[in-house]
């Protein structure tokens, strides 16, 4: 039985297919999203969306959707479907979808009647180009396809009206045409694997609407237009392929392309390996070879931060540390960088976040425990030394070392950690003064940096680390531990900030900690008590005057909301790993349970991947971004460190000696 599949009674049912969607991507940053029914419901859906970086940092909407309707004496059968103004539904024909999988290709089935037709989608790799197979599997009289592509050319961001600016005018090209709706815009190669005959007759399709779009408290209507509409017989057990690109191809290598892209997928035929095929839709190459991870989709950019903490997950524990080193390549450069005060060149944003080269220095320390010690000193040690380094000396505009060791930032007046919401221009979550987080970072830094000083036997290093690190522990433990048993979450001169929160989680799940075991403990019990969740950790307890679990609503509403109480699943790796460190065999099943939870994700809101965050109550609705690297990664690290942990156990005890 397919992994991914859904039946007619689901996808005939809008409440319910509406709610999944489904991404792909071609690694370059360009991707194709829509709902499982190909319905867009969100002005970030589209068949064809690519950046076109003549215009912004944007991706743009080119194709919007590209109907296909079956003919059959004379008889025309709509196989679209749109959500226009007032709750209408046309052309419905969702109803006509017998089946729905996705564990290789996203396939859908249709019949209407006698005929049973199934459609294949692929985004082929590195290039701008989405592909579609139209096979009829079986038809009892002659029939004819008729294609309706519904143009946008407009920024994600934006919508397109009905105007008298559009160009109209289309070229003919191999097996298609090629049209251009406005100036600075790529042309649109619409082509197809055997001749179709093309009918002028441009329509604007008014006031198709976008709900998504209206949960959010934006505009949610626009109107696409139409130039008009191909037709192609097509005979019992035969395929056609269409493409929608920025470049032209010859029509005969279509079907063949097609093929090999199929191949080239991996199949989604479990848990691990939609998460593993996730993992990939972030990966973004450019012409010149650099190499990031976008945050998310379909709206973030490549977040240095989120990098870092996504990095490990979605490559070394999938066993991918070649591309991890084409990733940190591309980083360290805007490291180096920022670190000189140079303009940061290429697509990495952010760089300048003050924990930002904390978190490249823990992504290192992955790649140290997969590659090892001596080869991690080889590629890395210089950069590593140089972080800190940087940091101890003060460089950082807004990250000070003070002389108790600790690490100061100011965050009054700009959001300067993960928890960024703002609101009215300030941040929701002021986390200002010493920070739990970047100082428990810092510390792990500083022995970690000892560790690939000691492999190269550089003793005055080695000892002038361990000072340091001695005097940051002490004054760690002075100023974030109280006497309730948990971590003050930042400490800005005589304030204090006792709202429970998870960020206290990382010192117990370093490597390097300035935790003994019992304040880990307690610790860890609070987490679980307060902040767990099935899909992930609150972000605020629930005891407190400020929680707020449910990011619905317009986007003020949503900013007051995102880190007040919502849950984040990335947090969880963290949690599993503390766990394990701490508790080792006595909560492996209980911690096995927690994963469990994601496994119904798959088949929920963004069909094999990880929404960016859940509503911190019942019944813990996957909001926000549909894809969220982070979460991708931390899941992927969590349920390597399981496996590692299993494998140990079923050693013989020799072994472990």
């Amino acid at each position: 039985m397919s992994y991914l599949k859904f039946e007619h009674a689901l996808m005939s049912n809008l409440q319910e297919s509406l709610t999944k969607e489904l991404l792909r991507t071609n690694r370059s940053g360009a991707y194709s999203c829509s709902t499982i029914v190909d319905c867009n419901t969100r002005k970030y859906h589209g068949l064809l969306v690519v950046p076109v970086p003549d215009l912004d940092n944007e991706n743009h909407v080119l194709l919007s959707s590209f109907d296909c309707s079956v003919i059959q004496h004379g008889a025309i059968f709509n196989l679209g479907l749109h959500k226009y103004q007032g709750d209408n539904f046309s052309p419905n024909g969702h109803k006509y979808i017998r089946e729905f999988n996705c564990d290789k290709v996203p396939t859908t089935i249709y019949r209407v009647g006698g005929v049973i037709l199934q459609r294949e989608v692929v985004f082929q790799h590195y290039e701008d180009r989405i592909l579609i197979r139209y096979t009829l599997l079986d038809a009892h009289s002659a029939t004819t396809l008729r294609f309706h592509p519904f143009l946008a050319f407009r920024s994600v961001r934006q919508f397109t009206h009905e105007n008298n600016t559009a160009n109209r005018d289309y070229q003919e090209i191999d097996n298609g045409i090629k049209t251009c709706m406005y100036s600075g815009y790529p042309e649109l190669y619409m082509q197809f694997s055997r001749k179709p005959t093309f009918h002028f007759d441009p329509y604007w399709y008014r006031g198709i609407e976008y709900p998504k779009e209206q949960e959010r408290g934006y505009a949610s209507n626009e109107d696409l237009y139409v130039p008009g509409y191909f037709e192609l017989p097509i005979k019992k057990g035969e395929s056609i392929v269409f493409s929608a690109s920025t470049s032209e191809i010859k029509s005969r290598r279509l079907s063949a392309l097609f093929k090999k892209e199929v191949e080239e997928r991996a199949p989604r035929d479990n848990f691990f390996h939609c998460l593993i095929n996730a993992a990939h839709q972030f990966h973004i190459r450019e012409k010149n070879d650099d190499r990031y991870i976008l945050s998310g989709y379909p709206w973030f950019k490549c977040r240095a931060r989120d990098t870092f903490i996504a990095l490990p997950g979605l490559t070394l524990s999938i066993g991918e540390p070649e591309y991890f080193e084409y990733v940190m390549k591309t980083s360290e450069r805007a490291l180096r960088q920022f670190m000189k005060d140079e303009p940061i060149t290429g697509k990495m944003v952010e760089v300048q976040q003050p924990d930002v080269p904390l978190w490249a220095i823990w992504a290192i320390q992955q790649y140290s425990k997969h590659i090892g010690l001596e080869k991690c000193k080889e590629k890395y040690g210089d950069l590593v030394k140089e972080l800190v380094m940087f940091i101890e000396e003060n460089h950082h505009p807004n990250l000070h070392h003070d002389d108790n060791g600790l690490l100061h930032t100011e965050g009054k007046e700009k959001a300067v950690t993960w928890m960024n919401s703002t609101a009215n221009g300030h941040p929701v979550v002021p986390r200002t003064g010493y920070i739990v987080e970047f100082n428990a970072l810092w510390y792990n830094a500083i022995e970690f940096s000892a560790a690939l000083a000691d492999a190269v036997h550089d003793k005055a290093a080695v000892d002038h680390l361990h000072a340091m690190a001695a005097k940051t522990k002490e004054s760690f433990l002075k100023t974030f531990v109280n006497q309730y048993g948990y971590l003050f979450d930042y400490v800005d001169g005589n304030y204090t900030e006792w709202d429970v929160r998870p960020n206290m989680l990382f010192p117990c799940a370093f490597d390097y900690s300035p935790l003994d075991a019992s304040q880990k403990k307690t610790i860890l019990d609070i987490c679980t008590r307060e902040l767990l969740t099935p899909k992930g950790l609150r972000s605020l307890t629930p005891k407190s005057g400020g929680y707020n679990p449910i990011y619905v609503g317009p986007q003020s509403q949503r900013d007051y909301a995102y880190h007040q109480g919502t849950a984040w699943p990335w947090l969880l790796g963290f949690y599993i790993e503390a766990n394990l460190k701490l508790f080792k065999r006595s909560r492996l099943s209980f911690l096995q349970r927690q994963l469990v939870g994601f496994e119904d994700e798959m088949t929920q809101h963004c069909i094999g991947t990880i929404s960016e965050l859940y509503d911190g109550n019942p019944p813990f609705k996957g909001r926000g971004a549909i894809s969220f690297a982070a979460n991708v990664g931390e899941i992927l690290r969590a349920s390597e460190l399981l496996e590692q942990y299993k494998i140990q156990l079923t050693k013989p005890k020799e072994e472990h000696a």
